[in-house]
């Protein structure tokens, strides 16, 4: 199957939403304390108006079946920003889909003059964890930045590289 990529539109906020939540509970990860209960879930499209941020979106047939962002979010050292929302509807997964997401994500905050990549993530999402591991984010002992999702217990920074 061939995904299209373009960033986030506002019609994609009610898709997108359904598509993280519906990864919470396929994998049973907590609710409480993420992003399947933060109220921004839903307003995606609002989020990353902010400047220095970017939400790519891949697309099946016009249709919304994942995402992956960078953001710059608060509490985080001088050119480093997060990569968040990174999740993919099963169907989409393990086709290439997510590894370039991924990569679109790392191009744009190398773009936008990012240095590091910050990450948080939970045990829940295992493979998520093993792609980012050889993308070259490397595990911290503690997080950075100031969070509102504190049931995160892994915490992960990649150094940019300029080509």
């Amino acid at each position: 199957m061939n995904y299209a990529f373009r960033t986030i539109e506002e019609k994609d906020n009610l898709q997108l939403a359904r598509t993280i939540r519906e990864v919470f509970r396929e994998h049973d990860a907590p609710r409480e304390g993420t992003v399947y209960s933060d109220p921004a879930t839903d307003h995606l499209y609002e989020l990353f108006l902010k400047p220095g941020s970017i939400l790519w979106v891949a697309l099946d047939n016009n249709e919304p079946v994942g995402c992956c962002g960078i953001y710059p979010s608060a509490g985080l050292p001088g050119g480093c920003a997060e990569l968040v929302k990174f999740y993919l509807s099963a169907d989409a997964r393990g086709k290439g889909t997510g590894k370039e997401l991924m990569q679109k994500c790392i191009s744009s905050a190398i773009e936008l003059g990012y240095k590091q990549l910050y990450l948080e993530s939970l045990p829940h999402f295992a493979k998520a964890i093993g792609i980012y591991e050889k993308e070259g984010f490397v595990r911290l002992n503690r997080p950075l930045g100031s969070s509102k999702h504190k049931t995160c217990s892994i915490w992960m920074l990649k150094e940019l590289v300029r080509g």
